[in-house]
């Protein structure tokens, strides 16, 4: 897999792999042509949303957001006044003429389209993606297998969790399930958009998995189905997408209610307007008002609030990675401590034994011999390069099992009574003979509770010998014989010191959790630069951890694959578990990453953090640009009564009427020019929170205040020139 260089160079708002193939909604490029991601304004997409921009300005759905909702209000109340005005039912005020009032009113509509628009928009490249996936999905035929063995072929449709059912070379797995007899090879490109095969095989907790609608390409599976129709993968991977199940988040409500309450004190100001107008001896219309009232309440960013969520969610699907929920991407940006596993998220995870060392004493034919029959049955890729670096050993000192030698190692293995896999509690795998002996590698510490000696001096310096340069130890005994000792080397991956000192700045604490002794802990630790690590951790050590660090006031997230990391996954506030892992992790999860890439947690963090400063800039802009509305608005309104306020026109605008209607008109558009930020989110570079903070409130504070005067007098320009006021 390639190595994404995260933060500077990484496009927060492009991403990777599948979701990147989606250029037209539900179909393909054609081939020849290099894929590209959906822009902001695709035609297509902006055609496919305008009907469902339409729709939503049904008030029974625009009621859930109070700000437009008041807004589509005062344009009905404008619209009514425009034809009352036209119809003679109501005379025209002084110094407001019909066109006038009509533009207001259709400029008041457009601010309510803009909103929905944006929303629309959103959607329909959820749309497109789940269109594409839904090529995917097709009934197909299954072979269910029943419980005397004989097979029925049945619809995918009708099977349920539980049912045993056999995949043959060529055929498409019809449902989620957990590979339970054979090896085969599985094409996930249509979940992942990664062509190349991968293996699948029962028992080990990230190869067993397999999605429906996947392709099996060699062999044969026998695959206990795990999800019932319409619970599928896929079908989950559907609905949110698309956004059939986003539910606003705690962020989003608690921002829905100031909105709210900033709402109702700028209709009480408005509405008292009126009446300090006429005790000024002055009438001050309706349509004035309206215009003031929109103008003043925050439509900017309650235009924009539900675009930002539904964004957020496509920019991490855009990553390969499905969020469970909009609050899984906006608990990532709140999170300030990672939990990594060092083998395959910091380290290469391609450990493979270097050494074979025998104990004082002990000869090494005889170690060698005893790796190899404890190895025998391990098929794990560090179990296989034992065995593969003793019989290479062993044929060069001309002793039986090494390489060339078929029959002594088919001797050696018809030794083997019973096997003794490895465990989370144990930390040790092995064999017992058929003599009783018990044959055993592990962790140091492990092996050496049931020496009674314990390990020998020797033995010990050169256990601290290999942890101190970063490799992993594993101690080998034969009942309480201490044999030797094996290394494992892996590599720590490159760029992750620069990663995690980027995650420092903005004040994350990177935490490695591994199985190897503090010695070895260590080393990696510090060659990762990462800020702590826990050691000879269990399944239940994870979860201590971060209870403790959610005690003390910490967000915390953490990857996992396996059966024995769902309860930490589910813990933590951000759970990435990854697609190739077990049922039991992704259903603990509260996201899932389609590639099984365990660094892509730091993307995702990334996108949390976009989405939430995306959030906070453009609501500082919606409350900073009401500035130059005051400016424009009220003296417009009282002019006539106390011309001193005419010293507040600083931006000059030609009449009442005209600085009224370059308002409402800057105030529509301002939606329109923000929909990309909205989409694309905030240009983010790792840094301390303070610094963010000054930048923000620079641009979009200070930018907030400048860009209303500017554009407002640009449009009074306009206005002016046509005559429209």
């Amino acid at each position: 897999m390639t190595e994404t260089p995260l933060l500077r160079a990484v496009d927060l708002g492009r991403g990777t792999r599948r979701f990147q193939r989606n250029v037209t909604l539900g179909g393909a490029k054609p081939s020849g042509e290099a894929p590209r991601p959906r822009g902001v304004f695709d035609p297509e997409l902006l055609r496919a949303a305008l009907p469902h921009a339409v729709r939503k300005l049904d008030p029974r759905m625009l009621i859930r957001n109070p700000v437009m909702f008041v807004v589509e209000l005062t344009a009905a109340l404008v619209t009514l006044t425009a034809l009352a005005n036209a119809t003679g039912a109501e005379s025209v005020p002084v110094g407001a003429g019909q066109g006038f009032t009509v533009q207001i009113a259709v400029w008041l509509w457009f601010t309510v389209l803009f909103a929905t628009y944006a929303e629309a928009i959103a959607e329909a490249r959820g749309r497109a993606q789940a269109a594409t996936l839904r090529k995917t999905r097709s009934e197909t035929t299954a072979h269910r297998r029943a419980v005397d063995g004989t097979l029925t072929d049945v619809g995918s449709s009708e099977l349920r969790r539980g049912d045993v059912i056999v995949v043959t070379e060529g055929e498409t797995i019809p449902g989620d399930g957990d590979v339970i007899e054979g090896v085969a090879y599985v094409n996930e490109a249509a979940i992942t958009g990664e062509s190349a095969p991968v293996l699948k095989e029962p028992g080990t907790d990230i190869r067993s998995s397999v999605t429906g609608g996947t392709t099996l390409t060699s062999d044969f599976l026998v695959i206990r189905v795990t999800a019932d129709p319409g619970e599928t993968f896929l079908d989950r991977m559907i609905a949110l997408v698309e956004g059939a199940k986003r539910q606003r988040t705690p962020n989003e409500i608690a921002l829905s209610i100031l909105l709210a309450g900033l709402t109702i004190v700028f209709l009480m100001a408005t509405v008292t307007l009126r009446p300090f107008g006429l005790y000024a001896g002055t009438t001050i219309n309706t349509v004035a008002l309206a215009a003031l009232l929109v103008c003043l309440i925050p439509t900017t960013i309650g235009g924009l609030l539900s675009a930002i969520g539904i964004a957020g969610m496509d920019r991490v699907a855009r990553f390969n990675v499905l969020a469970m929920s909009g609050r899984a991407v906006e608990a990532s940006g709140d999170v300030d401590v990672i939990l990594l596993d060092k083998t395959g998220t910091i380290t290469l995870g391609n450990r493979l034994a270097s050494a074979i060392t025998p104990a004082p004493g002990i000869a090494e034919g005889e170690v060698l011999e005893a790796a190899l029959v404890a190895s025998l049955r391990d098929e794990t890729p560090e179990g296989r390069s034992i065995v593969s670096l003793a019989r290479a050993r062993l044929a060069e000192l001309g002793l039986p099992g090494g390489d060339g030698d078929p029959d002594g190692l088919a001797s050696l293995d018809a030794r083997i009574a019973e096997e003794q896999p490895f465990t989370a509690e144990t930390r040790a795998s092995g064999v017992r003979l058929a003599t009783g002996e018990l044959v055993l590698k592990g962790a140091v510490d492990a092996i050496e509770r049931d020496l009674p000696g314990g390990l020998p001096a020797e033995l010990r310096a050169a256990t601290d010998a290999v942890a101190g340069r970063g490799a992993t130890p594993l101690a080998l005994r034969r009942d309480g014989i201490a044999l030797g000792l094996i290394e494992l080397k892996d590599t720590v991956k490159p760029g992750l010191a620069e990663r995690f000192e980027e995650f420092r700045r903005m004040g994350v604490r990177t935490v490695m959790i591994t199985g190897d002794n503090p010695l070895t802990a260590a080393t990696i630790a510090r060659e990762a630069g990462v800020d702590d690590f826990v050691a000879q951790a269990k399944p239940e050590d994870k979860i201590a951890y971060i209870r403790a660090q959610q005690a003390e006031g910490h967000l915390v997230a953490m990857t996992g694959d396996g059966t024995n990391d769902a309860p930490a996954l589910a813990q933590a506030d951000v759970g990435l578990a990854m697609n190739s892992g077990t049922s039991a992790a992704k259903e603990a999860a509260n996201m899932v990453d389609l590639d099984s890439d365990p660094t892509k947690l730091l993307e995702v963090i990334a996108i949390g953090k976009q989405l939430l400063i995306t959030r906070g800039s453009i609501t500082t802009f919606s409350i900073a640009n009401d500035v130059a509305k005051y400016f424009a608005i009220l003296p417009a309104m009282f002019i006539a009564v106390y011309p001193e306020l005419g010293a507040l026109n600083v931006m000059g605008l030609s009449t009442p009427q005209s600085a009224i209607l370059s308002a409402v008109i800057f105030n529509a558009l301002v939606i329109v020019a923000l929909i990309p930020i909205a989409l694309r989110g905030v240009g983010f570079r790792p840094a301390p929170a303070s610094v963010l903070l000054q930048r923000n409130l620079l641009i979009y504070g200070l930018g907030g205040i400048i860009a209303p005067f500017l554009g407002i007098k640009a449009i009074d320009l306009v206005v002016t020139a046509l005559h429209l006021a």
